[in-house]
């Protein structure tokens, strides 16, 4: 009689048929876990690209290069390579704010990529003090210079922070790991005629940013001096001449102004109440190498080497606009005597102990000098004649002329101007040829026109 294998063959089967439904659902439940795996990655992304890349602002009218970017990693999380709070980068802090000589200050200075932050950087740090560096690197201008400067401040050991004034838990930081005597606080929104395209930037930088400072320098103790960067803007309208402290300053004619004179008042503020030494510099027209390329002289100097026209402006009733243009030396020498003579605080947790020091100075040239006089000279240095533009003064905020008088300063620290404009204009021209590479292209087409002929 025949085996019957019927029913091993029908078991085998229904086992293979087991098996391949128990594949299909694990399958199925593989393609789950890795569609919500891919689900969840995608929000993680998009949540971490909204906050570091917000839309553009509504001033859609506003240059390009105009729009502030503020990472969020490089302020909370990280600081160029190194991963804020730790070992290395603590290290890079306590070594850059160390000061070298006897007694020498321990200097935060905001801004310190810009043009005077830079320079006064290097100031103090020639001399012996400790330096650290705050700066965002924003695009109001190509960042490409304030890295430039950067590099250089590496090169004599001084660490710039990437940060913003606004990222109060970065500010409390560098304080909790240096106790800094002083604060330079030069970071600042600039530029009169940028205000009407983007005012929200001089309030979160100018006052907002401000504010944000104080706040953390009166929590700390010991409290620091605070030397900070007003304007000769906020004498407004003012028709006085030449401009002294004791002259109005309430009526601004720019927002850029009012930001600077709502900072005077801010710290008055903080003076009364916490006991912080504060102490406000009312820089007039500054120029030189390593300067801001927002500024006439620089801009200028760039249209005539590229035979582009300028406009030279002149006031509404055809008076030529002058400015009280002051060399950078000078007013990197006006900074340092006001940290030198500045007095310590005298709150401590926030509360005051006594009156504390209150007080504002003009650095300026003490000699304006027309816009057209300016120009004389670049196409001197140059040797290039401008293609002049003479048009009226439009009301953008800007004013007619600047007179400085530096009385006060001279009394308390001794602040005397000595560069006259065409020897700083000089030096400026001297470093932007260099920087640019002018004088190399130059010589490339004098060489290529030898080779031809």
């Amino acid at each position: 009689m025949p085996t019957d294998t019927s029913k091993p063959m029908k078991l085998e089967r229904y086992n293979s048929y087991i098996r391949k439904v128990h594949s299909t659902k694990l399958l199925n439940a593989s393609s789950k876990f890795l569609f919500r795996v891919t689900l969840l990655i995608a929000l993680v992304l998009i949540l971490f690209f909204t906050i570091n890349y917000p839309p553009l602002s509504d001033n859609t009218h506003s240059a390009p290069h105009h729009h502030h970017r503020h990472s969020f990693l490089s302020t909370s999380l990280f600081s160029g390579s190194s991963l804020v709070g730790g070992a290395a980068w603590e290290k890079q802090v306590r070594h850059s704010s160390t000061p070298r000589r006897v007694n020498g200050f321990s200097v935060l200075v905001t801004g310190a990529a810009g043009f005077i932050g830079s320079h006064c950087s290097l100031a103090l740090k020639k001399r012996g003090d400790g330096v650290l560096g705050l700066d965002n690197f924003n695009d109001y201008y190509d960042p490409s210079l304030k890295r430039a400067r950067q590099n250089l401040l590496s090169k004599h050991q001084i660490f710039i922070v990437e940060g913003d004034l606004n990222d109060g838990p970065l500010l409390t930081k560098l304080f909790d790991v240096v106790p800094f005597s002083h604060v330079l606080h030069l970071a600042a929104q600039a530029g009169v005629r940028y205000a009407m395209q983007n005012p929200q930037s001089y309030v979160k930088s100018n006052i907002a940013g401000f504010v944000n400072l104080l706040e953390v320098a009166k929590a700390v103790n010991p409290q620091p001096a605070i030397v900070w960067a007003s304007s000769s803007s906020v004498y407004g309208l003012n028709t006085e001449n030449p401009f002294s402290e004791h002259d109005r300053t309430d009526r601004p004619a720019s927002l850029y102004a009012a930001t600077k004179k709502a900072g005077e008042e801010i710290a008055h503020t903080y003076n009364h109440i916490y006991g912080l030494s504060l102490t406000g510099l009312r820089f007039f027209t500054v120029y030189g190498p390593w300067g801001r390329p927002d500024m006439a002289y620089f801009f200028f100097t760039k249209d005539i080497l590229q035979g582009k026209p300028i406009d030279i402006y002149r006031t509404q009733d055809q008076k030529a606009v002058a400015r009280d243009f002051t060399y950078i030396d000078d007013v990197v020498k006006g900074c340092l005597g006001a940290l030198d003579t500045a007095e310590k605080s005298t709150g401590s947790g926030g509360k005051k102990k006594g009156p504390a020091q209150l007080r504002v100075y003009n650095l300026g040239n003490t000699s304006p000098v027309p816009v057209g006089r300016l120009v004389s000279i670049l196409e001197g240095l140059l040797n290039t004649k401008a293609k002049k533009h003479v048009i009226t003064l439009p009301r953008n905020g800007d004013v007619p002329y600047t007179h400085a008088n530096v009385t006060l300063a001279y009394k308390d620290f001794g602040y005397k101007p000595t560069t006259d404009l065409a020897a700083g204009l000089r030096k400026f021209v001297k470093w932007y040829v260099s920087y640019f590479g002018i004088e190399s292209k130059r010589s490339k087409e004098t060489q290529h026109f030898d080779e031809s002929s």
